[in-house]
């Protein structure tokens, strides 16, 4: 776990957490997200307006979370349901075809293959429309195709949201990051970016030198 940390997220931008396995980015996820059971901390989490976080966050965690009782439309609108709100369901079916899922919105989970339930996780997260969004680790059961189709379709519909995206991929952390921090137990090391602007070239000569040094680095830090 980490110690003592100071760690900025850019209001509007995309911030990227890499470490290792175990040194707490999960962990700093939650605390952000107020979620019971985070963990022992002491210090402060504040925003630029000085207003709670409290209703302004939506998270998508490691585990999809979709409950199996209720299909892919049901889990996507689950918020607004839970709120007692009336969901709605055209915006949703928008964003299951955003994400490939059209034909699958009446399906149970346990019909859907691992990628098909991140995907509708993702759904359900972008449904909710918060101006803080907290990723953990969002695209790594998808193949490579699609990880990179939801890669730009999280970067479009997210645009001016502050995001905290989790990952152990440092090609993913430099093709969306304005800001990669690597995390370990002792400190928030900031990671120097192409100047380019996200969404980036994968391609690009200075955007695969990044990501080979990025991965370069976290090998030597394990």
């Amino acid at each position: 776990m980490f110690s003592s940390i100071d760690l900025t997220l850019p209001t509007g931008q995309w911030t990227c957490l890499l470490g290792r396995s175990g040194v707490g980015k999960s962990t700093l996820l939650r605390l952000i997200a107020g979620s019971a059971g985070a963990g022992d901390f002491e210090g402060q989490i504040a925003t630029s307006d000085g207003l709670p976080l409290a209703g302004r966050v939506s998270v998508m965690a490691q585990s999809d979370m979709l409950l199996p009782w209720l299909s892919v439309l049901e889990n996507t609108v689950l918020g607004a349901r839970l709120r007692g709100q009336t969901p709605d369901l055209h915006k949703a079916r928008d964003l299951l075809a955003c994400v490939g899922l059209s034909d699958h919105a009446g399906k149970t989970p346990q019909a859907l293959s691992g990628g098909m339930r991140q995907r509708t996780a993702l759904a359900r997260t972008l449904m909710e429309d918060r101006p803080v969004v907290l990723l953990d680790e969002p695209f790594s059961a998808l193949d490579a195709g699609t990880r990179a189709d939801m890669q730009d379709l999280a970067a479009r519909l997210l645009k001016d949201k502050t995001i905290l995206l989790v990952t152990h991929d440092p090609a993913e952390a430099v093709r969306l990051g304005h800001q990669i921090i690597v995390l370990s137990p002792e400190a928030a090391t900031p990671w120097a970016l192409p100047s380019c602007p996200p969404v980036r070239d994968q391609y690009a000569p200075d955007t695969v030198a990044c990501q080979a040094a990025l991965l370069a680095y976290l090998r030597g830090a394990e």
